[in-house]
């Protein structure tokens, strides 16, 4: 492990020259650890990265009543968020140095209402597809117990980034 600083949520974004001279998997395992930003998104939905390999990310989650749409549950949104994070980080796990990735579209399910009884939130994420110029992933929201609260899809687009 590096002795880099650790980043607390929020504090910003790695530097492009940084994310564009390593690979993917590497940057992730740096967010993971500490030893670049969590994305601040992260900080005010109440997520973050907790594992990550090639081709796969997790994220966890707490659903909050600050999330909740006028109905009393958490906006579709919210999963929404936290599964474009997992199945897009997913296809960053799969890029080379020199590379990046954008989304091109993603959709999600919502198959369960969450509340804040609900508990923590895992948002798993793995490439189901990986070619040159487009990567595809599915993801899953799942609560403590496994139970399904979202699935999604996505379709990434890959590219040169300089450093």
């Amino acid at each position: 492990m590096s002795s880099a600083p650790a980043f607390p949520p929020g504090t910003g974004v790695a530097p492009m020259s940084e994310v564009a001279r390593i690979s993917g998997l590497a940057f992730m395992q740096g967010i993971r650890d500490g030893r670049f930003p969590q994305a601040p998104l992260t900080a005010l939905l109440g997520f973050g990265l907790t594992e990550v390999e090639n081709g796969s990310a997790v994220f966890a989650g707490l659903p909050s009543a600050a999330y909740y749409n006028p109905i009393g549950t958490v906006h579709g949104g919210w999963s929404g968020v936290l599964l474009d994070s997992c199945m897009g980080c997913a296809v960053h796990s799969t890029v080379s140095a020199g590379e990046g990735f954008t989304t091109l579209e993603y959709k999600v399910n919502c198959v369960r209402a969450i509340t804040e009884q609900t508990g923590p939130v895992r948002a798993e994420g793995t490439v189901t597809s990986r070619g040159r110029r487009i990567a595809t992933a599915e993801g899953r929201l799942v609560d403590g117990a496994g139970k399904v609260l979202a699935l999604g899809s996505t379709t990434c687009l890959i590219f040169p980034i300089g450093a």
